[in-house]
């Protein structure tokens, strides 16, 4: 009973009504194959809202994540141009290693300087922009300067679904492990929960944050190469606009913006509800340009839901003071 009143429930049966709505006027949408395409759309988004998770669980934010997506993106099509010879194994480490490097820089200035997060990842975020053109000359890198071999790693099948669908699978697993399994997880939610008494516990606060900040631009590079690859194309303006889908996911999915509340299975639900509605716009005719719009909407509507609920357990507990009392 306590499952089918959590958040998750809730956003599986909101999804479940979206999809039997939508299967109401256009019955081929839920089709197996379709739903496989939907998920395979969304991964790059669950992705990266896994990494903002972690993030937004120690108090902060990252608003870099779609450009540390597009310069480790762009750079892994110009050398895979410059020497389209050299192993894929090699392009993917390259861009874990230097989205990892933006998510530290990220964290370093957060935790040595104690500048607030938004305006750190804000601006980061413009200057990533900024070496993308001036690394790139404002030139696009097309498919056909980029080999077969770095084009076909996510649209590769395994047992029925494209390698960049079971990559978003693996992650998934993984990243609930360390959530929930390991000292570094449960430091993002004393952390976030309480920073004056995980202090007290022996965290220092600055390091789990930067370590989530690393976490984050890791995830960013490897969604950067499988961008890229997926859609054999890489220009400054890649992903504009695409940070503001992962905050959504994540506050869709229960992620509190106070930090240290929320789940992996929320996450991905919300990321997945979000990629949902953008592959059911053009079915019911309506322009794919209002997805920032929903998402906006969407996150504005999840953190109202938030603050009431936060709002109606204080007030449980006050009623309890006052009878104890």
């Amino acid at each position: 009973m306590a499952f089918l009143k959590s958040r998750e429930a809730i956003l599986a049966g909101a999804i479940l009504l979206l999809l039997a709505l939508i299967a109401w006027r256009f019955p081929g949408f839920v089709a197996p194959d379709n739903l496989a395409r939907v998920f395979n759309d969304t991964s790059p988004l669950i992705l990266l809202a896994l990494g903002q998770m972690a993030v937004i669980l120690t108090r902060c934010i990252d608003l870099s994540v779609a450009a540390n997506l597009a310069l480790t993106g762009m750079v892994c099509a110009m050398v895979n141009a410059a020497a389209p010879g050299l192993p894929v194994p090699v392009i993917i480490a390259m861009a874990l290693a230097l989205g990892a490097l933006m998510g530290a820089v990220n964290g370093l200035l957060v935790w040595t300087l104690a500048i607030p997060p938004i305006v750190v990842t804000l601006g980061t975020m413009t200057i990533y922009r900024g070496i993308i053109f001036v690394i790139s000359d404002g030139q696009w890198v097309n498919s056909h300067e980029m080999s077969d071999a770095f084009k076909a790693l996510p649209r590769a099948e395994l047992l029925g679904l494209p390698v960049l669908s079971w990559i978003a699978l693996v992650v998934v697993a993984l990243f609930a492990l360390l959530i929930v399994r390991t000292p570094l997880g449960r430091a993002f939610y004393a952390v976030g929960g309480n920073p004056g008494a995980a202090v007290y516990a022996g965290l220092n606060v600055g390091r789990t944050q930067f370590w989530a900040f690393t976490l984050s631009g890791t995830l960013a590079g490897l969604t950067g190469y499988l961008w890229v690859s997926r859609y054999a194309v890489a220009y400054v303006d890649i992903a504009s606009g695409f940070e503001l889908e992962v905050v959504a996911a994540c506050v869709i999915g229960g992620i509190s913006i106070a930090g240290g509340a929320g789940t992996v299975t929320g996450v991905v639900l919300g990321a997945l509800f979000l990629g949902i509605i953008k592959n059911a716009l053009p079915v019911v005719n309506v322009s794919p340009f209002y997805q920032l719009a929903i998402s906006g909407g969407a996150i504005i509507i999840a953190v109202a839901f938030n603050a009431r609920a936060s709002r109606s357990r204080g007030r449980v507990i006050l009623k309890s003071a006052e009878h104890a009392s």
